[in-house]
């Protein structure tokens, strides 16, 4: 009991010591430079406390289950042996992660409020609820397809590079292409797919099948999905953009 008090404290700091930089500079510029005081202090001193212990506990339940079962799962999978099911797997992880993104949820949102404001013909709440739901099940069909390239490359050695340089190119085609009003959400929708949900899982699958396949190293080949699931939310949302 003891010792799981003192790794849980450790954690604790480690969490002070990630969020001092963000309060000091917030704190410097409201005293130093703007020089006034904090409205609403107390509720502030609250908001940073839960956000302390909800990073704390956050990196404790990706170290007691997230990362382990990931790379269990993966390991699992590849000694199975079956490569249908294996890519099916990375594919199921990548849009079911995705979807239930709260920050790509948040985006395709206001995405759609912008949308329907800027409407010439007008958008409805319906319309305006499944322009949302159509983006964030495009950016979620991406990260799955990008998982089962990405799980693909590692299963064959593919050169990471050749892959991100080939899929940067095709974007760069797209957007001269795509209308100007989708460019920037496409852009976005790369970034807020790698979040809280999404990164844990998705560097656990990696890892845990670059540790169990002879041959491959979990460093050089471990990683590298987290890039693939930001680029392709880029590529098709461009490409949503230009058949809606």
């Amino acid at each position: 009991m003891l010792p799981q008090i003192a790794s849980f404290g450790r954690l604790v700091l480690a969490s002070v010591r990630d969020l001092a930089p963000i309060v000091l500079v917030i704190a410097f510029f409201q005293i130093v430079v703007l020089q006034q005081p904090f409205p609403n202090l107390e509720r502030i001193l609250v908001g940073v406390a839960f956000v302390l212990i909800g990073l704390t506990l956050f990196i404790r339940g990706l170290e007691l289950g997230l990362f382990p079962f990931g790379e269990a799962l993966a390991e699992a999978f590849a000694r199975k042996g079956s490569l249908f099911w294996l890519l099916a797997f990375a594919f199921a992880l990548g849009f079911g992660t995705t979807v239930a993104e709260p920050a790509l949820i948040a985006v395709t949102a206001e995405a759609a409020k912008i949308v329907a404001a800027h409407s010439d013909g007008g958008m409805d709440r319906a319309a305006e609820l499944r322009y949302a739901l159509g983006l964030r099940y495009t950016v979620a069909v991406s990260v799955g397809v990008a998982l089962v390239v990405g799980v693909f490359r590692i299963l064959k050695g593919w050169p990471i590079h050749w892959l991100i340089v080939g899929g940067y190119l095709i974007i760069c085609v797209l957007t001269a292409f795509a209308p100007e009003d989708i460019i920037g959400v496409a852009y976005d929708s790369g970034g807020v797919t790698t979040s809280t949900i999404t990164v844990p899982l998705v560097a656990a699958l990696g890892i845990g099948l670059a540790t169990v396949i002879k041959g491959r190293n979990p460093m050089i080949d471990g990683f590298g999905l987290i890039a693939f699931a930001s680029l392709t939310p880029i590529m098709f949302v461009l490409v949503y953009g230009i058949r809606v």
